[in-house]
């Protein structure tokens, strides 16, 4: 494995902090001896990814997955209560969830979205921000004889406008 690379801040890059994170595995392993892919009894070559399962792939992004719910978590614990409606604090956690739950599966090819993606996001809803209200009020469509009426009315007063003008430009004066 390659010497862990540091940053100028002494910070790993966050690609690798995410990946690390997501996947909970370690990024430097000082002090050990890192084998290859030898043909020997202890180990085995690379799956490619072309030939893994379904099998495979829906345990691989399940396992994923379940690690992006539990970075969401770690995040959202440093949201207050009072802050739990207010998009600017909580958009950097939820988009995160959405965009990992994503990335994942367009990377496994699992196809998104998806059952289990949507029981994350829905459980995100449920624990965090089902308390959450709209400042300004919902608008809902009207009612379904309201919504008629408001069809019909122009379509049935069109035709009578149009034939109104065409009796009015028959009768031949010149208008001043």
């Amino acid at each position: 494995m390659a010497p862990c690379a540091q940053t100028g801040s002494g910070r790993l890059s966050r690609g690798l902090l995410l990946l690390w994170a997501l996947l909970g595995t370690g990024l430097c392993h000082t002090g050990t001896e890192v084998e290859g892919f030898g043909q020997d009894a202890r180990t085995s070559p690379p799956v490619p990814m072309f030939n893994w399962t379904a099998q495979l792939v829906e345990e691989t992004y399940t396992n994923i997955t379940q690690k992006c719910w539990e970075f969401f978590v770690d995040l959202m614990k440093n949201v207050t209560v009072s802050e739990l409606c207010e998009w600017k604090v909580i958009s950097r956690p939820y988009s995160f969830l959405q965009t990992c739950l994503e990335t994942w599966a367009d990377h496994l090819h699992y196809g998104y979205p998806n059952a289990l993606a949507e029981r994350y996001i829905f459980q995100s809803h449920h624990r965090y921000f089902h308390n959450c209200t709209l400042e300004h009020q919902v608008y809902f469509d009207p009612p379904e004889d309201v919504l008629l009426a408001m069809i019909i009315a122009p379509i049935c007063l069109i035709p009578f406008l149009v034939t109104l003008v065409i009796w009015r430009s028959k009768d031949g004066k010149a208008q001043p």
